[in-house]
């Protein structure tokens, strides 16, 4: 399969299965949009009579370069996938990689488009304490099998609330990688109230990333982050915010956004990240009921698809002077990338990524936490779900049937289950709503790279 478009001055043509992507001229882009379905001397025919001023050398020349990228599999590569997917997992089967701490199931905000109900995940108010915390880190050891570089996201509600036991949790972990042979990466998630000189030093001393929540503009920003008396954040966190980038001193963060159906035009609110000295980006679409307010509407897509071209233009432009900046959705790496075994097997939620409750209990990720259909089992007795597991360990790529067809499945690693279980009521079906943007940010991202391999 191949996939073509045009876009910021290039004509791309990817390759799919091999991941292989070409800048063409006219005449190599239209020989290829026929290659499969005519014969040599229909294209040859239909290309002299497009481009007139060409001779049949030149024609017959660019077709056998055609031929020649087909024959060194850089074009029309069949995909020999589809029998590894379900036997990559297989290989890691019971190997449990990272986990998600909801230390914190309370929130000082109280944003209206929280999918996490204001932190409480559609039950009580909790905090996590040290012992169930310190049986989570005894559980993904236990569970980690060979694997040395273990991943643990501090996560709420806002998990600032209940700061000392993510201190006493860090400490508790540090403790452990010499006698087990690991090494933990944390990451801590914030809203930013509660940031603080002790948050400052010590996320920066012990956190390999940092995500801060900011939707932008501060008149976006304070429409859905408000407080329980209705007031915005913007005004508080963002001081904040920028002394502890500041302080990182280049270490791993990034400014998390959130775009709505008030805010389409999101590259506002990235311009105003970055005249506020953020480089590290990340702007997400909501995913919420289809009556909420702030739910995008189809009405809205032809704007954000604008914003997404706009945005890579604009990332371009600012690399030519100097200002680079990243943007979370964009980052891709067309010399390598990622494995094959990601390519296909997806984030692995429910598998080697889970989520653990102050309660002590097991989901699949942070997005299904509350759903008690979805839990997994528990810290002390491990997973005992096995049907819910064995769902997610089946939920690849091509357990999606609509996925199959699609060039950018390799890309997506069919979506995330969540969105889709939210979407259509199962973890394999399509959200087509955030599919259309993904295919989007795909097509952006890859002219980015492009752009930027040829210098221009």
């Amino acid at each position: 399969m191949i996939h073509q478009y045009k876009l910021g001055g290039y004509n791309i043509v990817l390759d799919v299965c091999s991941g292989s992507v070409h800048v063409v001229d006219e005449v190599a882009y239209d020989i290829i949009a026929m290659f499969e379905a005519h014969s040599r001397a229909e294209i040859l025919q239909a290309m002299g009579e497009k481009y007139p001023a060409l001779s049949e050398p030149e024609l017959a020349e660019c077709y056998e370069q055609v031929v020649g990228l087909k024959d060194e599999g850089k074009l029309f590569t069949p995909d020999t996938f589809a029998p590894m997917a379900g036997k990559l997992k297989e290989k890691t089967a019971g190997v449990v990689k990272a986990l998600c701490l909801h230390v914190a199931h309370t929130c000082n905000l109280n944003c209206s488009y929280c999918f996490a109900s204001q932190g409480k995940y559609h039950g009580d108010r909790a905090l996590m304490s040290f012992e169930v915390g310190k049986q989570a880190l005894d559980f993904l050891i236990a569970n980690s099998g060979t694997r040395r570089n273990l991943e643990v996201d501090f996560f709420g509600g806002e998990p600032l609330m209940n700061f000392d036991v993510v201190k006493q949790l860090v400490a508790y972990a540090r403790g452990l990688e010499k006698e087990h042979n690991k090494h933990f990466r944390f990451t801590l998630t914030t809203n930013g109230v509660l940031i603080d000189d002790d948050v400052i030093d010590f996320a920066n001393r012990e956190m390999s990333n940092v995500v801060l929540s900011l939707d932008g503009r501060k008149e976006i920003h304070d429409r859905f982050r408000v407080d329980f008396a209705g007031n915005g954040s913007w005004d508080r966190i963002v001081p904040k915010f920028q002394k502890l980038v500041k302080a990182r001193e280049g270490k791993n963060y990034y400014m998390r956004g959130t775009f709505t159906h008030a805010n389409p035009d999101f590259l506002k609110d990235i311009q105003q990240m970055l005249d506020l000295g953020f480089t590290e980006l990340s702007m997400e679409p909501v995913v919420c009921a289809p009556d909420d307010p702030s739910a995008l509407t189809q009405e809205d897509l032809p704007i954000v698809m604008e914003q997404y071209e706009k945005l890579a233009q604009l990332m371009l432009q600012r690399d030519k002077e100097g200002r680079l900046f990243t943007f979370y959705h964009y980052m891709i790496d067309l010399t390598g990338g990622p494995c094959i075994y990601k390519r296909i097997s997806g984030c692995g939620s429910g598998t080697e990524y889970m989520a653990v409750t102050p309660w002590g209990d097991l989901y699949p990720c942070h997005q299904f936490v509350g759903e008690e259909k979805f839990k997994l089992g528990d810290i002390w007795n491990g997973v005992d779900n096995l049907q819910i597991q064995q769902e997610f360990a089946n939920c690849n790529v091509y357990a999606h049937p609509e996925c199959r067809d699609c060039w950018a499945r390799l890309y997506c690693s069919g979506g995330c289950a969540a969105n889709a279980y939210h979407a259509t009521g199962a973890v394999t079906g399509v959200y087509e709503y955030g599919c259309t943007l993904f295919r989007k940010r795909m097509e952006c991202a890859i002219m980015v790279a492009v752009a930027r391999a040829l210098g221009e």
